[in-house]
């Protein structure tokens, strides 16, 4: 794993070229050139806003039904605006994550006289940033980590320059609330209160409070006036804390950064980094993964990438790099214990989509769910825990929106969420009215519960929860008049519209039963049904939902041979659409295999090919990741490649975090959003392995530029570790490590075999498939 890291020759010119560190609560971006150092701040309950209830009017079924028989009629206009009406609440004190703050070194103007050079280098096997070169002809040597250990920002600078570390170090808040002083002679204490005018209104958020102190070998350090002043020092050590207010019942929080340095300086750097290594390492080694080498990988990252711009994709260690950069990414944001999970931008904040319309919220219509898509794979389900917590909780406060919005029981949310429980529809009916937002996020419920077995977790905390969804589902659905069918609706199929009749008519957003509330209403329902069986309960919803099942619509083929989007066989208005919701049943639902549902297979490929034959299709991140993630289902292996390769080189800032372009849904600059990172690290995964209810698919997507390669570690459903190696594209040997038992059928290409598995059970199966079972106790 010596060749896990992103490196650059010269200095960052921005944020863009920035190296994230973070701890799953507190996120930096260190910008690093020769004569200035700006480390950007973060921390992920930073939040304006507010709790505050469900607003606009309180609707009744009647209510409903009324907007229901517009809509079956064929009425679309008069049923939008009836929806326009029951289901558009006001916006308030939404909110957004803000940045805390840059903290800024700069070294004085005789520094910056002579040439200086410069290497940076972000390490993904020790989560440390590092930037070395020289300056008027003297080296120097900076790094920098996010403890999740000692829950703290961690910086050590060196130089041979016999004048010594001369430099100031200074805060720039990012809101007009925040402030710095000097607390003690070598320490700086900041506060700050997340207000802004865009999401809120400018009064409510989030307060913070941190310091920064400096510990030096040799030479002074003094602070002053907002400012941290060094001269003259062999090595100087900055040490980092922050809290916020968010959820805290006192006042306590206030000082605990400060508590905290004092610890810091105790230990010292060697230990604290010591300590850092010993908490991150083991969970980035879980998983190893070689797919062979390249002369392109001895080039700087950003040069690599640009070849793959240029369509030169003869790079098999950039696609690991890239996926083993997604698994940082992922401990570096989301840990076991962290407040919150991953948002729009992960932990982090390039600002951009906090100043528009765009929010750096929990969007529910893909980016939250993509964020996690690799956690249970990936051998990262503890990252996975603090969204099932967001879930518990979001599932508490949907209970008024379901009461409110439909007169129905259970819970619901729709297109976004914040930390403040916001579950009302959005803002417009045209992209804010997808019904089965909260749906589709509880079902990272069952994807951990399917990978881990939990039956704990099972009872204790996804039965509940998505009990009470397919209460709500069982409530507020309908019997389609025409068909017979139970149908959602009003709702939207993300954030797509359609010709109900001619174009000259006019598009609609707005239908009765769009395909992606189907899917996920079934996957729902089958779930829970199967849960109350095993954990023997309910047996009167058993039936109810056995009942509901059987009255779901089926996945229908459309007329051009495409799966529909919609109950009906729509014209689709925007046909260059970026989003492809109704594909859930192919990728993360497995409704349609190429295996079991071929025809079903076929169509989502012509969905997935009349898609790409735009010349104008919204070409984001999460697109491009779908496409991979899909062709892996769909067992082709060149298509996955070629849409993983083009996320990489064209939709990837230099720093290789993904971007959503300029220009597409309003924004109004390319702005970071990181769902990109886990959806290609997923699909890298998912075209060496895939699992189903019951099988194993080996190597089901591998490309022939991967002709070579192992991987180690990887997670299977049904509670399995598998590693796998391969040579000339042939696979030449799987374990199979069983930490529970059961049954699963294992293929590989044309080949079958069933596993009979035992608990601590470690099957070895050769290319052919040939079992040679050795039993062995799991560590």
């Amino acid at each position: 794993m010596n060749d896990l890291k992103l490196w650059y020759e010269g200095p960052a010119a921005g944020w863009s070229q920035g190296l994230p560190l973070g701890n799953g609560r507190i996120g930096g971006v260190i910008i690093s050139t020769p004569h200035k150092e700006v480390w950007s701040l973060t921390e992920v309950t930073y939040w304006s806003g507010q709790a505050e209830p469900c607003h606009g009017r309180s609707n009744t079924k009647q209510d409903l039904e009324r907007m229901r028989e517009r809509f079956f009629a064929g009425d679309y206009a008069a049923g939008d605006k009836l929806a326009k009406e029951h289901l558009q609440p006001p916006k308030r004190n939404f909110g957004t994550n803000l940045s805390l703050c840059d903290i800024i070194l700069e070294w004085p103007a005789a520094a910056s006289e002579g040439e200086a050079e410069m290497r940076r280098e972000l390490d993904l096997q020790q989560a440390e940033a590092r930037s070395a070169g020289t300056m008027n002809g003297y080296r120097f040597e900076r790094e920098t980590f996010i403890s999740h250990a000692d829950d703290l920002m961690v910086s050590r600078l060196w130089s041979e320059d016999p004048a010594g570390l001369t430099f100031t170090l200074r805060l720039e808040g990012r809101t007009e609330e925040f402030g710095s002083e000097a607390r003690e002679p070598d320490m700086l204490a900041f506060a700050g209160k997340a207000v802004e005018t865009v999401h809120s209104d400018g009064t409510c958020g989030v307060s913070s409070s941190g310091a920064i102190r400096v510990q030096a070998r040799s030479g002074s350090v003094l602070a002053s006036s907002g400012t941290i002043r060094v001269e003259r020092a062999e090595e100087v050590w900055v040490y980092t804390a922050v809290h916020t207010d968010y959820r805290q019942q006192d006042d306590a929080w206030r000082e605990a950064g400060f508590r905290q340095l004092e610890q810091a300086l105790g230990k010292g750097y060697d230990r604290l980094k010591a300590d850092h290594a010993a908490d991150y390492r083991p969970l980035l080694e879980r998983v190893r993964l070689d797919l062979g080498t390249s002369a392109a990988a001895s080039l700087p990252t950003d040069e690599r990438m640009r070849r793959f711009r240029a369509g030169q994709t003869d790079d098999p260690a950039l696609f690991a790099l890239f996926f083993q950069y997604g698994r940082y990414l992922m401990i570096a944001g989301s840990r076991q214990d962290s407040p919150l999970p991953l948002h729009l931008q992960g932990i982090w904040n390039d600002g951009e989509a906090c100043r528009m319309g765009w929010s750096c919220d929990y969007h529910l219509d893909i980016n939250t769910q993509m964020n996690y898509f690799p956690a249970e794979i990936a051998h990262l389900g503890d990252s996975h825990e603090p969204l099932m917590r967001y879930v518990r909780e979001l599932a508490q406060a949907g209970r008024s929106a379901a009461r409110q919005y439909y007169d129905a029981e259970g819970w619901v949310a729709h297109v976004f969420s914040n930390v403040w429980g916001f579950c009302s529809p959005g803002w417009e009916t045209s992209w804010g009215l997808n019904v089965t937002g909260g749906l589709w996020l509880a079902t990272h419920m069952m994807e951990h519960y399917e990978y881990g077995l939990d039956d704990m977790f099972l009872a204790e905390e996804a039965y509940p929860v998505l009990k009470a969804a397919a209460a709500f589902f069982l409530d507020y659905m309908t019997v389609h008049p025409e068909f017979g069918w139970l149908v959602t609706g009003p709702s939207n199929s993300p954030e797509n519209s359609f010709y109900p009749g001619t174009p000259d008519e006019g598009a609609q957003q707005l239908s009765m039963g769009p395909t992606m509330d189907q899917v996920l209403v079934r996957d729902l329902f089958t779930f829970c049904l199967n849960a109350a069986r095993k954990l023997d309960v309910d047996a009167e919803l058993q039936r109810k939902w056995e009942h509901a099942i059987s009255l779901l619509p089926p996945l229908q083929v459309g007329r051009r041979g495409q799966l529909q989007e919609w109950l009906k066989d729509y014209g689709e208005a925007q046909p260059e659409h970026r989003h492809l919701a109704h594909l859930f049943a192919l990728y993360p639902g497995s409704q349609i295999t190429p295996h079991h549902t071929p025809a079903l297979a076929e169509a989502a490929r012509v969905t997935l090919q009349n898609r790409m034959e735009r010349i104008d299709l919204e070409d984001v991140e999460f697109t491009a990741a779908l496409f991979g993630l899909f062709f892996a289902r769909l067992h082709d292996a060149s298509q996955a490649e070629h849409h993983i390769a083009h996320l990489i080189g064209e939709l990837c800032l230099d720093n290789m975090l993904t971007y959503s372009k300029s220009g597409i849904a309003g924004a109004e600059t390319n702005i970071f959003v990181i769902d990109g990172n886990f959806g290609g690290t997923a699909a890298i995964a998912e075209m060496l392995l895939q699992s189903h209810a019951g099988e194993i698919h080996l190597l089901p997507a591998l490309p022939d530029s991967w002709p070579d390669g192992e991987v180690r570690g990887l997670r299977a459903k049904g509670n399995m570790e598998v590693d796998l190696a391969w040579k000339h594209g042939k696979l030449v040997q799987t374990r199979i490590q069983a930490l529970s038992g059961g049954t699963v059928q294992v293929y590989c290409g044309d080949r079958s075999v069933t596993l009979n598995l035992t608990s601590g059970e470690v099957h070895t199966l050769d290319g052919a498939l040939a079992a040679n079972t050795a039993a062995g106790r799991t560590s």
